[in-house]
């Protein structure tokens, strides 16, 4: 095939890729090409039969003369056919024993994908690869600031793997880049350095909610083909490029609250200049959103940082006597997702479950004053042995929904204090929505127990 592109060239080749959007590579082929198995398949076969190249496995770069790396990535249609991020973006296998042995700079990673061009295409069940359509292409170019969030989530990941510990990695420990289980189920293991405990096999991946604002930065820019080059993120920042540079992330946010611990809810609106209704069930966390944002921030959830790795700043309010009255609440059940998604370590529940959460504690002093002081502030990530509970947790779940049984006697319950339960929130007890077996059901959401939350806080 003669190549039709600059392979030298970086704006040649995403200039080139244009030309598969709209189209599968069904129109590419012979009627008796060999469609390659497993999921890095469809990939291999855009290199071979578009780009016109061989596949083969060296370390370098798809497109190592021009110093990028070819992804190609689903797309799924959610409710009213809103355009979905599937899974998270795998970017290469761990091998724990050469992996201890590099840096960030020489890393797989680092080497592979600071400058990536991702294909798009919409994800059909069942559907034979040649015949899947791609929707996007885009150029992406970590930034300067994500790159000193990336090293960092890569220090995290490298120290365990040192340390003999890649068995207790989870993809809660960091922001941006995950170390998410790879092979059958998640099941895999494989050897790791400096232990003879068998870790499960892992890669390295940026997490479903960094590959979120990549999509939604594409649909805000309106055409199928964009470049991020030299364009500014258009969401609100919590920390500057030049703090990371001093500092981690966890260090700087954490840094901000200090000076506010022990203060109580009136000393804090005053400092912070908020104004607070005293009713309001929202106030806490009004308080600690100022704190976190520096004031700058309408919600620091929907910030830039937070976005990209999926983080949730959550407000809890602890009674005098140790006890949290309320349970947690997290989004509404996607049925349609939990339907047609038979594997834990794809679903959105463990995406939930393994994200970092900042939790602001407020701690009551005298029950009949109902005053609360910020009492402690802690990253959290949910461990293994819970996310095993976890995992019974959404099987119940998905048992139901298959059986077409979504209602709340066949849920876990709070009263079963197995850690999680199933319920609709205040305002959606009677609201519905579709059901994927036909017709309409209640929405219900994911909740962790209050006593588990409690566990949370005395632990940390």
């Amino acid at each position: 095939m003669n190549i039709k592109y600059d392979s030298t060239d970086i704006s040649s080749i995403f200039e080139y890729s244009k030309g598969l959007l709209g189209k599968s590579l069904r129109e590419f082929v012979p009627d008796d090409y060999m469609v390659r198995k497993g999921k890095g398949g469809l990939g291999e076969m855009v290199e071979e039969i578009y780009f016109g190249y061989d596949k083969n496995n060296n370390p370098e770069a798809d497109f190592s003369e021009a110093g990028a790396e070819l992804k190609c990535t689903p797309l799924k249609k959610g409710e009213k056919g809103k355009l979905l991020i599937k899974e998270r973006l795998v970017c290469g296998m761990i091998d724990y024993v050469e992996e201890a042995n590099k840096d960030f700079e020489h890393s797989h990673f680092y080497e592979k994908c600071r400058l990536m061009l991702i294909l798009f295409y919409l994800h059909i069940a069942q559907a034979n690869l040649l015949d899947l359509k791609f929707l996007y292409s885009v150029l992406w170019k970590l930034s300067e600031k994500d790159l000193l969030i990336i090293r960092n989530d890569y220090e995290i990941i490298h120290d365990k793997i040192v340390k003999g510990l890649a068995h207790t990695l989870s993809e809660g420990d960091t922001m941006y880049l995950a170390a998410c289980r790879k092979g059958s189920k998640g099941t895999d293991v494989t050897k790791q350095y400096n232990s003879d405990i068998p870790a499960p096999t892992r890669a390295f991946s940026l997490k479903p909610a960094y590959m979120r604002t990549i999509l939604a930065y594409v649909q805000e820019c309106k055409q199928n083909a964009v470049c991020n080059y030299n364009i500014a993120s258009g969401k609100e920042e919590t920390v500057t490029t030049d703090a990371l540079k001093k500092h981690s992330f966890d260090e700087i946010i954490l840094g901000r609250f200090k000076p506010y611990m022990r203060k109580n809810e009136q000393q804090l609106a005053k400092l912070l200049k908020l104004d607070l209704s005293q009713n309001s069930k929202s106030k806490f966390f009004q308080i600690s959103n100022a704190i976190a944002g520096e004031g700058k921030i309408g919600n620091v959830n929907y910030s830039d940082e937070f976005g990209k790795a999926g983080l949730t700043l959550k407000s809890i309010r602890v009674q005098a006597n140790g006890k949290i009255k309320e349970a947690m609440s997290f989004e509404n059940i996607d049925y349609q997702e939990v339907y047609e998604n038979d594997d834990w370590y794809e679903s959105r529940l463990y995406e939930m479950f393994t994200s970092r959460f900042l939790f602001v504690i407020f701690k009551e002093q005298t029950p009949e004053e109902n005053d609360y002081v910020l009492d402690k502030v802690f990253f959290w990530t949910m461990p293994q042995n819970d996310l095993n509970v976890a995992e019974s947790y959404w099987e119940n779940i998905r048992s139901n929904v298959l059986n077409n049984t979504i209602a709340p006697q066949y849920f876990w319950k709070g009263g079963d204090h197995k850690l999680f339960h199933v319920r609709p929130k205040g305002r959606d007890g009677n609201d519905l929505t579709d059901n994927p077996n036909g017709g309409k059901c209640k929405k219900y959401s994911y909740w962790f127990n209050n006593d588990y939350v409690t566990k949370i806080v005395n632990e940390n």
